[in-house]
């Protein structure tokens, strides 16, 4: 289990059925291996169960609605945040909206904008089961690699006897973790012998023992691409700034206060493996600039109005990285936090750093960016630009390993 379980999240449709029921057991059982799950209600089902008891036991917030007081487009971020989809139960009208493309309610429409894997779980009346239109519906939906456990054979509610009853909780838990560990193993073997190493978060320089220089920055997205990079299999050092967001297990982590102190951690990751560092990705915001002489002493206010500060530059961590003369990765990411003329400021910045790729946001907005929990980005390189709308920041991060991925798998084949 371990970090397969402990960073898996799995969006559970319940639709209305008397078997729903068995949902709640499924979300405990699952919520014991610490899977996260993301519920949807529709309508009918919370004919059966209640919100409250989906909610609690998930520790999430119940999605029930398309259309909601909030811009979140719960369909679209429900999708995206799903290691796999799992429909428990199934009915019938739901697998039949979802063969012929409906998208009428929030669990229809989440279905068809999710790339993650599906899993139905059929619970209905034997004859509604063995009906040809169902069974057409069934097989169009497996022909699309949705995988279909049950149903089984049994008396139904209605009294009824034949193939409809729900699998068990049991069932459906090994099922999810058989996927979820199968879906990890395909992508660990990606990057798998790889190394790389990610900076994350701003830097503190120091103007006396109490002050320092810094920026917004919350390492939110620097620590999710090192954790993104380390789930496709690379070996992953993250050089972390002074930052309060958790780290997630696996990782070497080698924690630092200033650009020179996070430039001689690179250093160090570049140089002292007997491996080659493959990938270095310069996430931080690093401060621009340092004081030339940080004062011993807490520096203490004046009758003066105004007070001069000399600075000196930091380090270029980023042109170190692409510069060096022998143990140059062969892919140096850099990310630029632009307010203005964006593309522009990248393109100059990428030529001066020497550096493969680089990621540009605008953080004119402040804290929507810098601090927030989404991104929006451009990645360019010598061949392409691509352009990626605001999602979480752990949406950019898959996004931008799976790039890296493809870059090492065409290289392989070159």
């Amino acid at each position: 289990k371990g970090f397969l379980m402990s960073s898996s999240s799995v969006l559970l449709i319940i639709s209305g059925g008397i078997a729903a029921y068995k949902s709640l057991d499924v979300i405990r059982r699952l919520r014991e291996e610490s899977i996260a799950v993301l519920p949807v209600l529709t309508r009918a089902a919370e004919q059966f169960i209640t919100p409250l008891s989906v909610g609690v036991l998930s520790a999430q917030r119940v999605h029930r609605d398309l259309f909601t007081d909030n811009a979140d487009m719960d369909h679209i971020q429900l999708a995206r945040q799903a290691d796999l989809v799992v429909v428990a139960p199934a009915t019938a009208d739901l697998i039949a909206r979802h063969a012929h493309g409906r998208a009428d309610d929030l669990a229809t429409t989440t279905l068809l904008a999710t790339t993650a894997p599906i899993l139905m779980v059929p619970a209905m009346n034997p004859k509604m089961w063995t009906h040809p239109a169902t069974q057409y519906n069934v097989a169009l939906l497996r022909g699309r690699d949705v995988a279909f456990l049950g149903p089984e054979e049994g008396v139904m509610a209605c009294g009824d006897f034949g193939p409809g009853r729900m699998a068990n909780p049991d069932q459906i838990c090994h099922a999810i973790r058989e996927t979820l560990s199968a879906q990890q193993k395909k992508e660990r073997s990606s990057l798998s012998g790889l190394r790389a190493v990610v900076t994350a978060g701003p830097t503190h320089e120091p103007l006396d023992p109490v002050r320092y220089l810094a920026n917004r920055s919350s390492g939110k997205q620097g620590i999710a691409i090192a954790a993104a990079l380390h789930k496709l299999g690379a070996d992953t050092t993250l050089v972390c700034g002074p930052t309060q967001q958790p780290i997630p297990p696996g990782i070497t982590t080698l924690r630092v206060e200033t650009a020179t102190q996070m430039r001689g951690a690179c250093h160090e990751a570049l140089t002292t493996d007997a491996r080659p560092l493959d990938i270095a990705i310069c996430a931080a915001a690093v401060s621009d600039w340092c004081a030339k002489t940080p004062q011993v002493q807490k520096d203490k206010k004046t009758a003066q109005d105004t007070y001069r500060l000399e600075l000196v530059k930091t380090p270029d961590i980023l042109a170190d990285i692409a510069t060096h003369p022998t143990a140059r990765p062969a892919l140096v990411i850099g990310f630029a936090a632009e307010t203005e003329q964006h593309l522009e400021q990248a393109r100059h910045k990428k030529a001066r750093k020497g550096c493969d790729w680089i990621v540009v946001n605008d953080v004119s907005m402040g804290t929507q960016t810098f601090g927030g929990d989404t991104n929006q980005v451009h990645v360019l390189s010598d061949q392409d630009s691509l352009f990626w709308p605001s999602a979480p920041k752990e949406e950019i991060a898959r996004k931008l390993v799976a790039e890296i991925a493809q870059f090492f798998d065409n290289r392989q084949k070159k």
